[in-house]
């Protein structure tokens, strides 16, 4: 019987010791420094755990903006249907939302980690809660796995499934990449992904909490024409800037935004164009002639965020409504329809949901997530140089390595 080493208890680590257990019978230790495995599970999709996107392999392709092809492999072996499919049978059932974006139809994640643990306790995998220090490589071959209490767990195969550097507390601390280096593998340069944004304006902070629905966020480069990102959603305002779904997936796209300028235009009433917002304005400043500007914006803005229109308008406060000129009347429909925010840049790693980078993909065999350096060592989920959009992709990404490089560890090798 085979030995396999799965370092990480994550989305992928499961799924990696769940299809070697499950497909060949071998012996399959986990070691997750959690109490409980698959923390970050817990906290994805606000609770509710986004696990995949009904769609097929060449559409999460295309939400995978760096390395998607890499993973057409493993996608044609294990697909968002047949993660669909491996919950179903797991007593989970399912529900597709907007976005083709799935969740467990309770709207609890902890059913997907439940789902998860039950299945591979029933595989007899054995979860070890420690920490992994170093793994033992001899003639270019693993042998074992070192714990932090020096105990040695001898394994035919290793598989790294310790996640990024995101969310540290749920106990992505950046391990993998450690071991991976020690083994001699290049690791990318890792930064944040689907992450807050700071901005520059210090009105921010006076508008934290403010949740925009339904507005158009668009993201520019300094001196392109064209948006990097542009989508309709939700924003919400922070202390440091801006978050909420938009800004995430906005965050994704957002590849050179420690060398270039980034600003972000928001068009706070997108169902109406320039000119019925004009004919709004005139109806509702006829409605009281007499009102101060100041307090004439309620029925058409958040409360909160009134005060800043009328302060970046440069019109009077205090001005009647029935004296405001045409001019003045462009003046504020193109701050409501271009509201604008600097990006200065992103929140830290930690506070981001993905880490971008990880181990290079040239160095990893991606029809076995095998590396192609060190014989019987493996890698899955995020710990990979690849990342997605939002969505259900980046989950997609940790089961379809994750089941990969676990049917592969289970195997004999040369």
């Amino acid at each position: 019987m085979r030995r396999i080493t799965v370092i990480g208890g994550g989305a992928s680590g499961l799924m990696a010791a769940i299809s070697a257990a499950g497909n060949t019978g071998s012996f399959v230790t986990v070691i997750e420094k959690n109490q409980r495995p698959a923390r970050k599970l817990m906290i994805t999709g606000k609770g509710r755990c986004n696990v995949t996107n009904n769609s097929d392999a060449d559409n999460v392709i295309k939400n995978i903006p760096k390395n998607g092809r890499f993973l057409y492999s493993v996608f044609s072996r294990f697909s968002p249907k047949d993660t669909m499919e491996f919950f179903e049978n797991c007593g989970v059932p399912l529900k597709t939302e907007r976005g083709n974006r799935v969740f467990p139809v309770s709207d609890k994640a902890v059913d997907i980690v439940d789902a998860l643990v039950n299945k591979a306790k029933s595989l007899n995998v054995k979860i070890i809660e420690s920490s992994a220090t170093e793994i033992l490589c001899k003639n270019g071959r693993v042998f074992a796995v070192r714990l932090e209490d020096n105990t040695e767990i001898s394994s035919d195969s290793v598989i790294i499934s310790t996640g990024g550097m995101s969310y540290p507390l749920t106990g992505s601390t950046g391990d993998g990449y450690k071991f991976a280096k020690d083994l001699g593998h290049t690791v990318t340069e890792i930064y944040p992904s689907l992450v807050p944004l700071e901005c520059h304006e210090g009105f921010c902070s006076n508008l934290s909490g403010l949740s925009l629905k339904n507005i158009t966020a668009s993201f520019f480069y300094e001196g392109d024409k064209k948006p990097v990102f542009e989508e309709q959603g939700e924003l919400l305002f922070t202390h440091f800037g801006i978050s909420g779904p938009l800004t995430l997936s906005a965050s994704a796209h957002l590849r050179d935004i420690k060398n270039k300028n980034c600003y972000c235009l928001i068009d706070l009433k997108p169902a109406l164009t320039a000119e019925q917002l004009d004919k709004r304005l005139i109806r509702d400043f006829s409605d009281e002639l007499n009102k101060d500007f100041s307090n004439s914006l309620g029925a058409l803005l958040p409360k909160s965020l009134i005060p800043i229109i009328v302060k970046l308008s440069g019109i009077a406060p205090d001005i009647k409504v029935n004296q405001i000129t045409k001019e003045q009347r462009q003046i504020l429909i193109k701050l409501i329809k271009q509201f604008k925010l600097h990006i200065i840049g992103t929140r830290p790693i930690e506070e981001a949901i993905i880490t971008s980078g990880g181990v290079s993909v040239k160095e990893i065999d991606p029809k076995t997530m095998q590396s192609k350096l060190i014989n019987g060592l493996f890698f899955a989920g995020e710990v990979i140089d690849v990342d997605a959009y939002t969505g259900g992709y980046n989950l997609q990404i940790a089961f379809s390595t994750g089941y990969v490089a676990g049917i592969n560890a289970a195997k004999e090798r040369n």
